[in-house]
């Protein structure tokens, strides 16, 4: 008896959808203008038609784990009251890119440590009469907050450690888990210096492992959370000291740039220091912001 009843209950369970082979599937291009306008609305993202091929790509990942068939059948879906809350975020993961290193244009770190934090320090007592507020946006899996935690770890003001809190922020909420467990494979972390390795890096205690983990007084100094650039009310709480915003509005067009350059100057402090990408440029906007050097500017 409890055989038949096992029997059925196996008989019983939904069959798995089979997908068929999806190399060579197309958007149409009635879909593909759904879509794109889709991730603009949501990221700023423009989506031309030469990355159509692109956007194929990545949303294909999604229909092999929705067991779809059909890049139609995924737009039915997406765009489906269920689609707008189960899938939306799903989708922004895919289609968004998040490329980031160690040690990413290591000048800024200098500059911040060599110019930046004293100038706020003697100005505010930020990080001495109360924290150093620091911002990361577009944070993708943590190495540029880690790394800027560890500058300020390595940062002495009269022999003692100052005090900061570092925001890290991003679209995608995969990136967004992978920081928040700030484990990284060992080519990872080739631009980080040995000193510094030697401090905030812990080893696996599996000899074979080649992973590594930020120490967990680091870890604790940083907090990640989901922010939407494109949503005009975002709150990322306290005016920030210093934003770091690199290579982020390059992917946006020039009025989604100015709308989201001027929100950020909101959250920034008068004398605070923003640091952007070195291949972008702020030239010709109305912004209350004066340029230091390459890609550092400070607010007015």
């Amino acid at each position: 008896m409890k055989d038949q009843e096992t029997d059925k209950s196996v008989a019983e369970q939904p069959a798995k959808p089979l997908v068929r082979d999806l190399t060579g599937l197309r958007i149409s291009d009635k879909d593909f203008s759904r879509f794109a306008a889709l991730i603009y609305e949501q990221c700023g993202i423009k989506m031309p038609l030469h990355k159509r091929s692109m956007l194929e790509a990545r949303l294909r990942k999604r229909l092999r784990t929705l067991g779809l068939d059909s890049y139609e059948a995924y737009r039915e879906y997406l765009f489906s009251s269920d689609g707008m809350v189960e899938e939306l975020t799903n989708m922004i993961d895919v289609v968004t890119t998040n490329k980031t290193d160690f040690f990413r244009e290591p000048r800024h770190f200098d500059y911040m440590i060599g110019t930046s934090v004293p100038a706020l320090i003697a100005k505010s007592g930020a990080g001495i009469e109360r924290p150093l507020r620091i911002w990361s946006a577009g944070c993708s899996s943590g190495e540029e907050p880690y790394t800027i935690a560890m500058f300020l770890e390595s940062f002495l003001w009269n022999s003692k450690k100052i005090d900061y809190q570092i925001l890290a922020t991003d679209i995608s909420t995969q990136v967004l888990e992978k920081a928040i467990l700030g484990i990284y494979h060992r080519d990872k972390i080739e631009p980080v210096p040995d000193d510094f390795r030697k401090k905030y890096l812990l080893k696996s205690k599996n000899p074979e492992s080649r992973q590594v983990r930020i120490v967990p007084a680091l870890r604790e100094k940083l907090k990640f959370c989901r922010v939407n650039f494109m949503d005009s009310s975002f709150e990322v709480g306290e005016a920030k000291d210093i934003i770091f915003c690199r290579n982020v509005i390059i992917y946006f067009d020039r009025a989604t740039q100015e709308r989201f350059l001027h929100r950020l100057c909101q959250c920034l402090r008068s004398g605070g220091y923003l640091y952007m990408g070195h291949s972008e440029t702020l030239s010709g906007m109305p912004l209350p912001l004066n340029q230091l050097a390459p890609a550092i500017y400070q607010k007015k």
